[in-house]
């Protein structure tokens, strides 16, 4: 992997699950400059990119010096690392892996022997923000591992992130992404509970929300969501209630192991459920509002 400093060649990355996220950061790093290489399931998604398109994991890790995951749950992210294909196969001497996917700490921590003994070093670096702050290069990174491991690819993420906070052994950037969704999710169920009461006590939708993004619960979750609220017809899906669940799942799950009680998160996990049960899986989160509406998805 390239140590070099300003000045030198821009690193080589490699993008692996060009969904949502994963495209937006391909698409970025490329118009920075970057030679990005992606592999995603779906060739068509990597085509999309712009990005160099290879035909496994390993290839994308091979030819580069930097290598980001961003995948949907724990079982597509241990699924890219193993095998002759596999992220593993792809490495030599040096190469970052930066795992932004939003996983368990466990996972993270049990794929670290296999990435150390290829000589790469493994990051865990999930992220908060949509693809549009992808967009404006504003991210947050919730870094876990090796403090100069982070600074070398400091320049693949400052392109990224507005704001990379290193918190610790590996593991950490895991566990404080399960903490920011936690918080996440519970604000969005406050939000879509207190616009249908609105609304059924009289109040205009778009007076409401008014209301609650210009006073004190004005997060800017409440803001950038303004427009997938108001006009829940035409919400772009930017994280899909499904994907709620399965963040709060591992949530609940990391809390019970270190013995702290989450009672909001374990409500807030039945209403998801519920909603998933009535067709809303694959429906933005802010269709939680509908579904208290007692609509249908759409």
């Amino acid at each position: 992997m390239s140590t070099t400093g300003a000045g030198d060649r821009k690193q080589r990355v490699a993008v692996i699950g060009t969904g949502r996220m994963g495209a937006a950061m391909a698409v970025r790093l490329r118009e920075a400059g970057f030679t990005v290489t992606a592999y995603n399931r779906t060739r068509a998604k990597a085509e999309a990119t712009g990005a160099t398109v290879v035909g496994t994991p390993g290839e994308a890790a091979a030819a580069a010096d930097v290598v980001l995951v961003s995948l949907a749950d724990d079982e597509a992210v241990r699924r890219v690392y193993g095998g002759q294909d596999g992220i593993v196969a792809g490495l030599d001497g040096g190469t970052a892996v930066v795992e932004t996917s939003t996983v368990a700490p466990e996972t993270v921590i049990a794929l670290n022997p296999a990435v150390e003994k290829a000589g790469g070093v493994l990051l865990d670096a999930p992220v908060s923000g949509s693809v549009s702050v992808v967009e404006q290069g504003a991210l947050t990174v919730m870094a876990g591992g090796d403090a100069a491991a982070l600074e070398r690819v400091r320049p693949v993420l400052d392109v990224l992130a507005a704001h990379v906070v290193p918190l610790g052994p590996l593991g950490t950037g895991a566990a404080m992404k399960l903490a920011v969704n936690s918080l996440l999710m519970g604000l969005n169920q406050a939000l879509a509970e207190a616009l249908v009461l609105a609304e059924r006590a009289g109040v205009d939708r778009e007076s409401a929300y008014e209301v609650f993004a210009s006073g004190a619960a004005g997060a800017p979750f409440v803001r950038y969501k303004r427009e997938a609220y108001l006009r829940p017809d035409r919400a772009t899906v930017a994280f899909t209630l499904e994907l709620v669940a399965k963040d709060l799942d591992l949530a609940l799950a990391l809390a019970e192991r270190v013995g702290t009680p989450m009672r909001q998160a374990a409500t807030n996990r039945q209403l998801v459920g519920e909603a998933v049960e009535k067709g809303f899986g694959g429906e933005d989160l802010s269709a939680l509002a509908e579904f208290l509406r007692g609509g249908g998805p759409s």
